[in-house]
């Protein structure tokens, strides 16, 4: 295990460490942010199809399990938001600590 990854793993910020790997960091932030807005495009066509109306048990039951999906793949997007602004925090704390030369 790589020393980023072992700092990671303790939780500790030690700037000698990361601050060399601000850029990957901000960009994985970047990332993280990328999928959650892929995820909302996917929740809006799914929701589309939601509003379909098929007049059937069939379409019922599609639409039910369609919604539970949603909800799993809202609680997906929520972390992914949730984790690229953790990043991203953590992107200016290494870009602070890099201006100031650690």
């Amino acid at each position: 295990m790589g020393k980023l990854m072992m700092a990671a793993a303790e939780g500790t910020f030690d700037p000698a460490i990361c601050a060399p790997h601000g850029f990957e960091v901000h960009d994985l932030a970047r990332r993280v942010a990328q999928c959650a807005d892929e995820a909302d495009g996917v929740l809006s066509q799914l929701g589309r199809l939601l509003m379909e109306q098929w007049q059937s048990p069939a379409g019922d039951a599609y639409r039910r399990t369609l919604a539970v999906h949603m909800g799993s793949l809202r609680n997906a997007r929520d972390a992914l938001q949730e984790a690229s602004a953790v990043v991203t925090r953590h992107a200016m704390e290494l870009a602070a600590v890099t201006r100031r030369g650690f």
